[in-house]
């Protein structure tokens, strides 16, 4: 019997290379990082499993071991490793079980006493063609610090990054260790008090995984249609890099190497950034594609501060120039957040796209684009890519509808007026979306009671034919789908005052309306999202009310608005969170996207209708001078 083999995915985007191939025969190499920053890398044998990892990294580093788990991403590693690929990077994280869950005693063997890091000074995590340019900075950076040529700490910002240089003494490449970030407990500035993977500056965004997002953003810029730098993740060892005190494995004060999991981008020779250039000289394509992928990723901190410009000429201040979009650490929330896009307002989003661009958006697959990071970034949590899929999918459809990008951008961005944050209308719809799907749920549970009693009868069976509250209230005419204790004759309760006089113009002996009747009802009556700031204060989503609590008056601003050209990382707010997406099951999920699509339409048509001559909109997380 012939029996085909493949060595890589039938995707063509990712192409395994020979030392994969060789790996992926034999052994395996995995790259553990404790909570303290301190990474090893190991190579598996067939019969490792989570135990004997643990053992060779409290052998190798003197860390303890015992009741901490392996975690890739989402995924709490048990004991079984046959879906860890090479080169995937691991968190060993401490958790909260009885002391007979942990790590038995096991003697050492030999084996394990001689286990150390065979890995080079740095090695890029991954294995994409896009990385073909990190690899040569690699060789490069490589070949310098050989020639004892070190790299130069950053001193801007709030977390650790370094300059590494060619052997010409060149800046060429950016590294920034996730164990240094704001929070991470190796922070060189004095912002620490977290352990990775808790929640960082942003709570969707936990400490330790900005680096991971900084890569994502690179390969989802196919054909590097918004210029993003060669970027990559990667493991790297040198002396340079800071070890609070306290931590144990690597401490490089005293002499030793530090090796860390970090991002590592090149580093391109520019002008200034956007807060020192006037934007009447940006080119619109430039604008328009990095805007498109601001859309795509949910960008919450694009700021002039992270637009690089390059001049191409010499005509002056007003000559050509090239945009570069880079810190994309704040991409790719965990859950839907209010993003900051310093584009908004220029003259330049209000431009219709032009065909490239509608084709290049046209073409996008979030769902191929979900595979492909779960494939590149293993550790990437599955509530990040949700995020993904949506706006993909909502940018697809806006661009379709003909919205401009300045359009795009409102309808994804919340309003702030006075001390309260409201929510955006892409919000909104998720809000209607998830409406109609916990309706779908209860009313098929409805159905399958009343089957399940239809039977009962028809067996004959002496049942309590008492009226319970739900039949009690389709006896009375109510549409038997819809949340418990809510009025179930429309869809969108208290979301608009007509819905609901319409309701009331019903008579109690008319039938409830189908689920098909519903979602039309929805469709030809979506509120502007203007009107929806006082009825939608009394519907509770999640455990987060409408009321915005973390707008206070600070040295005459409000907190979370950035004054001049600081960055949003530096003043960020504590933000609400009106939607979740984590919480719904695949199918769930599956579902809630064909909501989501079908009132995206009527959504559309609703903002073109109602923003004309709509003042502009005070939002949370400006830059703008007041």
């Amino acid at each position: 019997m012939a029996v085909a083999t493949f060595k890589g995915p039938l995707n063509g985007e990712y192409h395994g290379d020979k030392k994969f191939e060789r790996r992926n025969s034999g052994k395996r190499r995995v790259f553990v990082q404790t909570e303290a920053g301190s990474v090893l890398g190991i190579e598996l044998d067939r019969s490792d499993n989570a135990h004997t990892v643990k053992r060779k990294l409290r052998l190798a580093l003197d860390v303890p071991t015992d009741e901490s788990s392996l975690v890739c991403g989402d995924m709490v590693l048990k004991n079984d490793l046959s879906i860890v690929r090479n080169d995937s990077p691991l968190l060993l994280t401490k958790n909260f079980l009885h002391r007979s869950s942990s790590t038995p005693c096991l003697s050492p063997t030999g084996k394990d006493l001689q286990q150390r890091d065979r890995s080079g000074p740095i090695e890029v995590l991954g294995y994409s063609d896009q990385f073909a340019r990190t690899k040569k900075l690699v060789r490069d950076i490589v070949k310098a610090i050989r020639n004892e040529i070190d790299p130069v700490p950053v001193h801007g910002g709030l977390g650790g990054a370094y300059y590494f240089r060619n052997c010409d003494g060149e800046n060429i490449a950016i590294v920034k260790p996730t164990d240094e970030e704001p929070y991470a407990p190796n922070n060189p500035k004095g912002f620490v008090g977290k352990t990775l993977g808790q929640p960082g500056l942003k709570r969707s965004v936990r400490v330790g995984e900005t680096g991971f997002r900084e890569v994502a953003a690179f390969l989802l810029d196919y054909k590097n249609f918004a210029n993003v730098p060669a970027t990559a993740l990667v493991k790297i060892t040198h002396s340079v890099f800071n070890v609070n005190d306290g931590v144990k494995g690597n401490m490089h004060q005293n002499g030793k190497q530090a090796s860390k999991i970090a991002s590592l981008q090149q580093f391109i020779p520019h002008d200034f950034d956007a807060s020192d250039h006037g934007f009447s000289s940006f080119p619109v394509a430039a604008v328009h594609r990095i805007g498109i992928l601001d859309i795509r990723t949910l960008n919450t901190d694009r700021h002039a501060g992270n637009l690089l410009v390059r001049k191409l000429d010499d005509a002056g201040k007003f000559g050509q120039v090239e945009l570069v979009p880079i810190d994309h650490g704040l991409c790719l929330p965990e859950s839907l957040e209010d993003p900051y896009f310093e584009w908004i307002h220029w003259p330049q989003a209000s431009i219709p796209f032009s065909d490239d661009e509608l084709a290049y958006i046209d073409e996008l697959d979030p769902l191929k684009d979900s595979d492909m990071l779960r494939m590149e970034l293993p550790m990437i949590r599955d509530a990040c890519l949700r995020v993904l899929v949506l706006c993909t999918i909502f940018l697809k459809g806006a661009a379709a509808f003909g919205l401009c990008l300045s359009e795009i951008g409102e309808m994804m961005s919340r309003e702030f007026l006075g001390h309260e944050e409201e929510p955006s209308e892409l919000e909104v719809i998720c809000i209607k979306a998830k409406k109609l799907l916990e309706e779908e749920i209860s009313y098929s549970e409805q159905k399958a009671i009343k089957e399940e009693v239809q039977f009962d009868l028809d067996c004959g069976e002496e049942l309590d034919l008492s009226p319970s509250k739900e039949m009690k209230m389709e006896s009375e005419g109510n549409c038997p789908f819809g949340p418990k204790g809510g009025n179930r004759r429309y869809t969108l309760t208290k979301l608009e005052e007509s819905a609901e006089e319409d309701i009331e113009g019903l008579e109690d002996n008319e039938l409830p309306l189908r689920m098909d009747e519903c979602v039309n009802v929805v469709r030809d009556q979506i509120p502007n999202v203007s009107k929806l700031s006082a009825s939608l204060r009394n519907i509770s989503i999640g455990e987060k009310s409408w009321r915005h609590l973390g707008s206070t008056q600070k040295n005459g601003y409000l907190a979370g608005i950035s004054s001049g050209n600081r960055s949003v990382n530096e003043q960020l707010p504590v933000s609400s969170s009106f939607v979740k997406l984590a919480d719904m099951n695949e199918e769930e999920w599956m579902r809630f996207l064909e909501n989501f699509q079908r009132l995206l339409r009527p959504a559309f048509a609703n903002h073109k209708a109602g923003n004309a001559g709509q003042r502009q909109r005070q939002r949370l997380g400006t830059s703008c001078q007041f």
